[in-house]
């Protein structure tokens, strides 16, 4: 790496090592860490966590060490620690900027999938995505196929989705008793492309924008990406949904023009907005100005398929100015499907159109052909049916394994959703998340669904596997946390009867 290509404040890089949790720099017997190896050692996880980025210029040692109220020798040798192990490289009137060891991959900064060649290596707990209902998937681009003729004789490019999608999709929420028309639809390629046309609309460079804490990780990056300024809301304790006070209070005094919402087994904790909290939450942003961004893709994925869940948030606005909604086939059926949605006033569905002529110009055609398939044939219900089987099993061989091998852990299981949001027992989650990766196991950090480092005792566990596999990941995440918890190093040598 020849030179910096970004640069963290003092302030900034001391706020983010402040919100790593001080249990993490204790070992378990109570000795603390020198102060240059916890600074040292804090550094490295936010490089690997990829909260500070791979070729940003630190602060000068006088400057951190003022932010920090710590001597300029202590953090010397934290730089000097740093150089010797390959995360800080440094030339003379050109300060130091941070790297990686030679050999090691990058961090990644969203929760992107295992690669395949590590599959038979590792069990992903990274990914909240779970194989394709079959033999639905099948069937449907079998149908997709069937119908595609028509359509190889035009150009191909539906900025606002096929009409018989548009349509269907429109049919849906109306049977949903949320009256719709084709109009109010705009297909898009997934939720995020979905949410990314909705904040180049409404949220330009430098807008506030407020979500809730924690939230989907991959969202909060794409904000921050597009120069947002995220104004984090606390969820209730618990599933319970909303602090609808809190929320109040946000909205009326930092009248942010948009906030991100998942009212549905929310990611990443599985809390479901109450119909109370919905009504009540929808008059709120009505009445700060603020357009209310639903992201609905976990919603068909209560875990009891009898349960009765509250109304759509935009059942609270009949009129249509609040509340634009996000859907997406990526979770409700399979994430290789990469068709979302948007529902909105059609005005707001036409200036959504004219801008993409910009982007991708439209999603395409026969992943499109196949949703209306299965929307139309019974194929989407059918498949929801196995989504939600698949879901609660995994669910609660999951919760019975970690009850087994990590009893300290706390978590609340949620009636719905793919992610189960565990607090560590006191452990940093970054360090169980380096650990657990090196043991054979890979999960997320808490500290990836917050805003500026929040949230480091918490892992984000999905349900993706069950029975054995299950077994397996909760016995690595034990081993993991044994070793953060003992100040052990997880290197590849450690004893199989760790990771057994």
């Amino acid at each position: 790496m020849g030179q910096w290509t970004s640069a963290v404040g003092a302030a900034q890089l001391a706020r983010l090592l402040r919100s790593q949790s001080a249990a993490a720099r204790e070992t378990a017997a109570g000795r603390r860490l020198p102060a240059y190896r916890a600074l040292a050692d804090g550094v490295r996880l936010l490089v690997l966590e990829g909260r500070v980025p791979v070729a940003a210029r630190l602060p000068a040692e006088r400057e951190l060490a003022a932010a920090l109220a710590l001597s300029r020798t202590t953090v010397a040798s934290a730089y000097e620690a740093l150089r010797g192990e390959g995360f800080l490289e440094s030339r003379r009137g050109a300060g130091s900027w941070t790297a990686v060891p030679a050999g090691s991959p990058l961090p990644t900064r969203g929760l992107d999938p295992l690669p395949p060649e590590a599959a038979g290596s590792m069990i992903d707990l990274g990914c909240a995505a779970l194989p394709a209902p079959e033999p639905w998937l099948t069937k449907a681009f079998q149908g997709a196929l069937e119908g595609l003729p028509p359509y190889a004789h035009t150009h191909g490019d539906y900025p606002a989705g096929l009409p018989d999608l548009r349509q269907a999709l429109a049919d849906r929420y109306t049977a949903r008793g949320i009256a719709t028309m084709p109009e109010q639809i705009m297909v898009t390629t997934g939720a995020m492309g979905a949410v990314a046309a909705i904040c180049h609309l409404f949220a330009a460079r430098g807008e506030r924008v407020a979500v809730e804490s924690p939230s989907y990780a991959n969202v909060l990056q794409l904000m921050r990406d597009a120069g947002a300024r995220l104004v984090p809301v606390a969820m209730a304790d618990g599933l319970t949904g909303w602090d609808i006070p809190v929320w109040r209070q946000v909205l009326r005094d930092a009248a942010p023009r948009m906030a991100y919402v998942m009212a549905d087994f929310h990611n990443p904790t599985g809390a479901l907005a109450s119909e109370d909290q919905r009504r009540a939450m929808v008059a709120a942003a009505r009445a700060a100005g603020t357009v209310l961004v639903v992201d609905e893709t976990m919603s068909e994925l209560r875990h009891d398929p009898e349960a009765e869940l509250p109304p759509p948030v935009s059942a609270f606005d009949p009129a249509g100015s609040t509340v634009v909604t996000v859907g997406s086939a990526s979770k409700a059926f399979w994430a290789g499907l990469r068709i979302g949605w948007v529902r909105a006033a059609p005005d707001v569905i036409r200036s959504l159109v004219a801008a993409r002529a910009y982007t991708d110009l439209g999603s395409p055609v026969v992943e499109q052909l196949a949703v209306t398939w299965l929307l139309g044939d019974g194929g989407w219900d059918a498949a929801g049916d196995i989504r939600r089987t698949q879901a609660r099993e995994n669910r609660d061989d999951l919760v019975a394994a970690l009850g087994r091998h990590v009893p300290g852990w706390e978590f609340t299981v949620p009636s719905g959703g793919l992610t189960l949001w565990v607090r560590t027992g006191g452990l940093s989650g970054s360090r169980i998340a380096e650990a657990g990766e090196r043991l054979g196991v890979r999960v997320p950090s808490g500290p990836r669904f917050g805003v500026d480092g929040a949230f480091e005792g918490f892992v984000r566990l999905p349900f993706t596997v069950g029975g054995a596999l299950a077994e397996t990941a909760a016995t690595r995440l034990a081993a993991a946390a044994h070793l953060v918890e003992t100040g052990a190093p997880a290197a590849a040598d450690t004893p199989r009867s760790l990771v057994a």
